[in-house]
């Protein structure tokens, strides 16, 4: 059991202990690429990696008062995938976390846990921030009943979930992570170890659930995005394996339709975030200080990324994996995948296909 100490200023899972509120949805036409085929169903001996295991980590933002919401998350994980492979937990806090708080969540695992602090580098105001205009930016959000609207606290945990915590110091010896937060809930048996085959395909983004934005949110966020595509044309995709057009409504493809996937539950290569492209995406949309004078998610973040920078190919949409965030729910439809799971597809957001890569709506 490894800690990192440091010091922050907010609270880095005020989220976490909020009232979910309801994700601002519309049903789209616009569809992903599709993967035609049958539906697969992984065992054990899939995607074995040569060494054993991949280079991988559960990566998980929490706080003190998250102590019974992480706990039944984990027991669940565990039950459902990692007991059959002891990928180890990185849990990260913007204050240093109690021994009862680290005893407890240890004894859910015999993988190693690793807990850690977020320094003021990561999480805290950067130097060219005007604290007058974000303030005001949290007021006028507030007016429009935004959720999230005056937290601070929130926007921290955007900034750091967008251009940080693939890099503390706590996750840079790894390649791959599953983000895993407190009170969610794994309704099916993975029985193939899912890191391995990210590895093996060579994926770098991974989801469960896709929606739209609050768009009050998000003003400024395409035209800041417009401005750096305009300076690296070179590392945008195109031609029919791209995923741009996801982003769009229109032919032109110069309007952002606010689809994202949703960030909460995510499997992705820490190295293609650490990648030069995605730096310099972020930073470019961190020095506009987005993040604080409106309030960007990391979702959206995220989502555009995956669009611009990378292929179908590149991307999967993790059907078999049944999942709940408050309060949304994704249980697979597919005879095949429910004889694994303990979920009502009927329940789930969305419809799904066996022949996509995605489900319908938004995308």
């Amino acid at each position: 059991m490894a800690t990192l100490a440091g010091s922050v200023i907010g609270s880095a899972a005020e989220h976490a202990d909020q009232k979910a509120h309801t994700p601002h949805v519309e049903l789209r036409a616009t569809s992903m690429p599709s993967q035609s085929g049958s539906i697969k169903v992984h065992t054990k001996k899939d995607f074995v990696p040569k060494t054993g295991k991949a280079n991988a980590a559960f990566i998980i933002l929490a706080r003190n008062s998250n102590q019974a919401g992480l706990l039944s998350s984990m027991q669940q994980n565990e039950d459902k995938f990692n007991s059959n492979y002891n990928y180890p937990y990185v849990i990260l806090n913007d204050q240093p976390f109690t021994d009862e708080f680290m005893q407890v969540i240890s004894s859910v695992t015999k993988a190693q846990v690793k807990f850690g602090t977020i320094d003021h580098s990561m999480w805290g105001y950067p130097q060219w921030i005007d604290q007058e205009k974000a303030a005001k930016g949290r007021k006028a959000l507030e007016e429009k009943k935004a959720p999230y609207a005056s937290s601070e606290s929130y926007r921290h945990m955007c900034r750091f979930q967008s251009g940080f915590f693939f890099r503390h110091p706590l996750t840079m010896e790894y390649d791959y992570y599953w983000r895993i937060e407190p009170d969610v809930n794994f309704y099916c048996n993975i029985d193939y170890d899912v890191f391995a085959f990210m590895e093996a395909k060579d994926v770098k983004y991974g989801w469960t659930l896709s929606l739209t934005d609050y768009p009050s949110t998000l003003e400024t966020f395409w035209p800041t995005v417009q401005k750096w595509i305009s300076k690296h044309p070179e590392w945008m995709t195109s031609g029919k394996s791209s995923l741009r057009p996801w982003l769009h409504d229109d032919d032109k493809m110069e309007k952002y339709n606010l689809c994202h996937f949703w960030s909460n539950f995510e499997i992705g290569s820490l190295k293609w975030l650490r990648s030069e492209q995605y730096v310099s995406y972020f930073d470019h949309l961190d020095k506009s200080g987005g993040f604080f004078y409106e309030r960007w998610g990391d979702a959206p973040v995220h989502s555009v990324a995956v669009a611009l920078m990378l292929n179908e190919s590149d991307v999967h949409f993790f059907n078999d994996i049944g999942y709940y965030h408050p309060p949304l729910t994704h249980c697979p439809s597919e005879p095949q995948l429910q004889a694994k799971c303990a979920c009502n597809a009927s329940v789930s957001f969305g419809m799904y296909s066996s022949h996509r890569n995605a489900i319908t709506n938004c995308v």
